[in-house]
């Protein structure tokens, strides 16, 4: 505070006066603040959205022309939610983006406090992920993992454009602010192993899955669910992979959780808050917090939804419709 302030504050008329005097001296008086800070439930401005792959793709091929992996580190398509000024985040704590590598490409290796994964839509052979040394490839329909701080590249030498989505925690890392980023000087890792991909903690292969699937019984609505382990290299997001069969719904009640979906293969519909849309292979929607969501397959669908369940659960913050604080 100035040295003037209490004197000013002794010669206060009014609470318009002290009013006055707290902005200066940046205090708020919480019987008299702009906004509420509590609320009967939860709310947030982000809203449903689903984005479409072939338009993705359609888009970073026509950027392809006119600029490469030596002109941005990555060629990609962040899906943000208009939300106020926002361009970059899809919910509240994660973004999703496409990505696109062309034959010849390396994207340079850099490393930083935020996690990533990636499922991978359609890439050749020759495409591959450098994580820490370790020569990975990006085989459609396979996810993979990139966990905090760990040196990763990407590079092309096969004939083909190569797509994938890209998962971070970016918007939780700004939010709690320990953002660290660093690039490898020289741009190029140094390939350490080459192990199989099948026994890779950071690879979880789409044939693998699909048997994980099928030896696991459905659920009382026709689906199959499968959570898979990723909490000792990530932490902070949920992946699980959802089968429906045609005809089939799935219904998921409003959480605090806030939710990402990504097609991997089939056609259907979504009911997401009140936005309705369809969707095919490749395309993504979201359900941010406290929006319910309803899946619906119009032939043999296969979902991977991302979501912020474990930081919510470790923080005591996870709660769903059906089950609140007493």
């Amino acid at each position: 505070m100035k040295s003037t302030t209490i004197s000013e504050i002794r010669a206060a008329d009014s609470l318009d006066d002290l009013y006055r005097i707290f902005s200066e001296n940046c205090l708020t008086a919480g019987w008299h603040k702009k906004r509420s800070s509590l609320w009967s439930e939860p709310r947030t401005a982000f809203r449903p959205r689903n984005w479409r792959y072939a338009e993705a793709a359609e888009a970073m091929d026509r950027a392809g022309e006119w600029m490469s992996t030596e002109d941005s580190e990555r060629r990609n398509l962040l899906m943000f939610n208009p939300v106020d000024d926002n361009d970059y985040d899809t919910v509240r704590t994660i973004v999703c983006a496409y990505q696109m590598i062309k034959p010849g490409e390396h994207a340079r290796a850099h490393r930083h406090t935020a996690n990533a994964m990636r499922l991978i839509l359609d890439a050749q052979e020759g495409v591959h992920t450098v994580v820490n040394g370790l020569k990975l490839p990006m085989r459609a329909g396979d996810f993979l993992l990139t966990p905090n701080w760990h040196w990763h590249s990407h590079f092309n030498t096969g004939g083909a454009n190569a797509y994938w989505i890209d998962f971070l925690d970016v918007p939780l890392v700004h939010r709690l602010e320990p953002m660290f980023c660093e690039n490898l000087p020289g741009g190029h890792q140094t390939v350490v192993e080459e192990p199989d991909p099948e026994a890779s903690p950071f690879v979880f292969p789409l044939a693998a899955m699909r048997a994980r699937l099928a030896s696991t019984p459905r659920s009382p609505d026709g689906s199959r669910r499968h959570r898979i382990e990723i909490d000792r290299h990530i932490p902070t997001l949920a992946v699980t992979y959802i089968e429906i069969p045609p005809g089939s719904e799935v219904a998921t009640p409003r959480t605090t959780a806030s939710r990402i979906f990504a097609v991997i293969e089939g056609e259907g519909s979504a009911q997401v808050g009140g936005h309705a849309f369809e969707f095919g292979r490749g395309d993504v929607f979201c359900a941010p917090s406290w929006h319910a969501s309803t899946v619906k397959a119009a032939t043999d669908i296969l979902v991977l939804e991302v979501n912020d369940e474990p930081t919510l659960s470790k923080l005591g913050f996870l709660i769903s419709d059906a089950a609140r604080p007493a």
